[in-house]
């Protein structure tokens, strides 16, 4: 079949093509009458609009970037569903890139500069990534960062309250009865980890209960690392009653680690001297944990859906003053 064209539409709608443009574009001062002459040819005809080349007249996009490091990470996978959600909810649509290491982020962030994407969101390639804001803005494109950790860059920014998360894990434990409480999981060079364990720290200050270094424990993601490290952290500190885990991952593989010590999980600490274990940023093969086991979530999804309206507002020129939102925690408990 022949390809309809703009000049199709203009015949049968006995409009001029300038018209038409208009009408499709939204601008100008066009009758309503005109207005639905058009657009009844246009469904008559079945013509589909060149966006890329509609773009590229009105310098604009409907085209957002999200570039992510690893997009099988459960975390990132649930702030790129957010994020697609609501920029589809405003009529536009996303295209995705997988950065992996720092080098290939910034290939990614010229590919879509090229490409003509109206604006950027992105996650760096780790916490400790350091932006090159000034490099970042010279593609005049509007940004917004997506990270678990603080960034101190003239950018936007949506993240969690990783202090207030961890702050809330560890009142809710000292509310259980615990006084002996540990940390584990991820790495000292953490960004994302420094803010949680600093509100760890404060609120045993704050609640009269000390902070043991030794209670403290790195150790890479995944469950077999952490069932290691929780089993070694009991069998030297046997007092310990609860375990606050860096990853989901950590969590799940706590609760490994508490059963190899000959030990079980759960919320008695007086009488059967069960481990209650907490978790960030729940994932689904955490939920099926007998018994269930007790997060503490950022939700993704929401800052996937700030992030987008952040860009968005930036877009459209409606607000854009570089600035942060952060997405406050929330306790998930199903026992």
């Amino acid at each position: 079949m022949k390809k309809v064209t703009i000049t199709d539409v203009a015949e049968h709608a006995g409009v001029s093509v300038t018209t038409v443009s208009m009408v499709l574009g939204n601008k100008g001062r066009i009758s309503p009458d005109t207005i639905e002459k058009v657009n009844q040819a246009v469904n008559a005809l079945g013509y589909v609009r060149n966006r890329a080349a509609a773009n590229l007249r009105s310098n604009s996009s409907e085209i957002i970037g999200l570039i992510l490091k690893d997009i099988s990470d459960p975390y990132y996978a649930q702030v790129a569903a957010g994020l697609c959600e609501e920029t589809e909810k405003q009529g536009y649509m996303v295209f995705l890139a997988q950065s992996g290491d720092d080098a290939k982020f910034e290939q990614c962030v010229l590919t879509m500069a090229r490409q003509g994407v109206g604006g950027i969101a992105f996650c760096p390639t780790n916490e400790n990534q350091q932006v090159n804001a000034e490099a970042l803005k010279a593609h005049d494109l509007p940004l917004v960062c997506i990270s678990r950790a603080s960034l101190n860059q003239p950018i936007d920014y949506v993240g969690p309250d990783n202090a207030s998360a961890a702050k809330l894990a560890t009142e809710y434990l000292i509310n259980q009865g615990h006084r002996r409480i540990a940390y584990v999981g991820g790495k000292s060079s953490s960004l994302c980890r420094a803010e949680r364990v600093g509100g760890y720290c404060s609120t045993l200050m704050q609640f009269g209960l000390p902070f043991k270094p030794e209670w403290v424990v790195e150790c890479e993601s995944g469950q077999s690392p952490a069932a290691n490290a929780v089993e070694n952290l009991l069998a030297s500190h046997p007092q310990i009653t609860a375990v606050l885990c860096h990853y989901a991952s950590t969590a799940v593989g706590a609760v490994h680690g508490v059963h190899r010590v000959g030990g079980t999980v759960g919320k008695d600490n007086i009488f059967n001297k069960q481990i209650s274990i907490v978790g960030f940023d729940a994932v689904q093969e955490a939920e099926l944990t007998e018994p269930p086991i007790v997060f503490v979530n950022s939700d993704a999804r929401e800052i996937g859906r700030q992030a987008a309206l952040r860009l968005i507002e930036q877009l459209e020129r409606t607000d854009t003053t570089s600035r942060k939102v952060i997405v406050s925690p929330s306790l998930i408990n199903h026992t």
